[in-house]
């Protein structure tokens, strides 16, 4: 492993150089012609290689190097990562080209392929790792914070935090012309990574201060490094989620910082702004988080409601279902109990809901309720059923199922047969297989359950 790193440091110099000389004699003509010309990719099938525009021919020189990139590929492919380093230790004469576009991506090549290795070569170490990162940023200034923040992230696999952390602070106080400006989105995520570790060592302290006694002197402190971390984690954290995007890890992590120290404004703004805040993409896990934080604070039933309403509408099979339905039935409001109504249907089109007994169970006790109730209830239950009545009784009720489901879970079963029963009447197989399998085994329920269903069937009610 040594020679793949000491073969860069060799390479360098010469890199350099014939960089300086190909900028030189660089025209617009050769740029447009360079940038047109393709580099295979390592990790993409060699169908995806970009084709070379007519008239253009690499030299002997281009095309062993491409052959040295297929075969490292292929020892990837087999976790040959001795060969590939072998191979490696070749490939980086690729360097040497006085091609710019050439010169300009095989820095992030080596980098991406030598980081493979590295990380699952037997013999490889944490200080060749790092070597190694030194050499591709000072190679390469334009990709420098991406190096120093994929060289974080696999110090962290590794289990080293502490040098992860020095990196990323060292990496944030990086300057170089205007390339800190042109890797601003890097930078931001530096800044945000380095927040998450700040969170990680104040979360350390706190199961410390968790485990001393209340009026130890050790105790104070300890919530003294947690303030000074607080604020640190803060500040970095906050600074990535004003940027519209996914981010809700940080997100996460921000909230518990101001929860445990009761700025709970501050959080429910943070929640409310990254749920509906219209700059940034459509995200569930945001109201799910912002529902959460509703639920913790004791929030009206109706502010709870509000956001699982939009829940629903993103993701109607989400697990949460089952709470907003639970949210609905307490409400005195007959749009809100047709909403139950969907609620509930809408989750079981979904093959995830197939086995979920309390689900089914919402369904059956409403169904019952709708049926003891007004005629404009009974419009509801029509009208979802419509919709499913092609494709619901094989998707849930075939005769399949009724065996499976009564051999596997007997619960399932006692409360699909109702909805059965009455969706699709006493003839339908599941309901009877399984109403005949519960007299058999003479549970008690199923004679009440068989009568109700002969008087209020969709056929008897139709």
């Amino acid at each position: 492993m040594d020679d793949f790193v000491e073969a860069l440091i060799s390479e360098r110099v010469a890199a350099e150089n014939n960089a300086e000389d190909s900028a030189e004699d660089i025209s617009p003509e050769a740029t447009v012609n360079a940038l047109g010309s393709g580099i295979y990719l390592p990790f993409l099938p060699r169908c995806f290689n970009y084709p070379q525009p007519g008239g253009q021919k690499f030299s002997e020189f281009q095309n062993v190097k491409a052959d040295c990139l297929n075969c490292i590929h292929d020892a990837l492919l087999q976790s040959d990562w001795q060969r590939a380093a072998e191979l490696m230790i070749s490939y980086v004469e690729i360097l040497e080209n006085n091609s710019y576009r050439i010169w300009m991506v095989a820095p992030e090549i080596i980098w991406r392929i030598g980081t493979e290795i590295l990380q699952h070569h037997p013999r490889s170490n944490i200080s060749e790792a790092n070597q190694f990162a030194d050499r591709i940023k000072s190679l390469q200034v334009k990709i420098y914070l991406k190096v120093c923040l994929e060289h974080a992230f696999q110090l962290l696999c590794s289990g080293f935090v502490d040098e992860a952390y020095q990196n990323l602070v060292l990496a944030e106080s990086w300057r170089y012309g205007d390339q800190v400006v042109l890797q601003e989105k890097e930078l931001k995520l530096i800044q945000g990574y380095r927040g998450l570790l700040d969170y990680y060592k104040w979360l350390k302290k706190k199961r410390e201060v968790l485990s001393l006694g209340q009026d130890s002197y050790s105790e104070s402190s300890i919530q003294q490094e947690m303030y000074s971390l607080y604020r640190q984690a803060k500040v970095s954290l906050k600074e990535v989620i004003k940027i519209p995007g996914v981010w809700d890890p940080f997100v996460i992590c921000y909230v518990d910082l101001l929860e445990h120290y009761e700025e709970y404004e501050e959080a429910r703004e943070v929640l409310n702004d990254y749920a509906y805040n219209p700059e940034y993409p459509s995200n569930p896990n945001a109201h799910v988080y912002f529902y959460e934080f509703l639920k913790r604070r004791g929030e009206s039933r109706k502010t709870q409601i509000s956001a699982l309403q939009v829940l629903h509408e993103l993701v109607p099979s989400h697990e949460l279902m089952l709470e907003l339905f639970v949210l609905l039935k307490k409400t005195k409001s007959s749009r809100n109990h047709k909403l139950r109504l969907q609620v509930i249907f809408e989750a079981l089109d979904f093959a995830g809901w197939k086995e979920n007994v309390k689900a089914w169970r919402c369904l059956a006790e409403q169904i019952v309720e709708i049926l003891q109730s007004s005629q404009k209830q009974f419009d509801w239950l029509k009208k979802e059923w419509n919709t499913r009545k092609d494709w619901w009784p094989a998707f849930h009720f075939s005769q399949f199922l009724a065996k499976r489901n009564w051999q596997e879970n007997a619960n399932l079963a006692s409360e699909k047969v109702l909805v059965a029963g009455v969706l699709l009447g006493k003839d339908c197989k599941y309901f009877k297989y399984i109403i005949q399998q519960g007299c058999k085994a003479k549970k008690k329920k199923f004679k009440p359950l068989k009568k109700f269903v002969k008087h209020h069937s969709w056929q008897e009610l139709a």
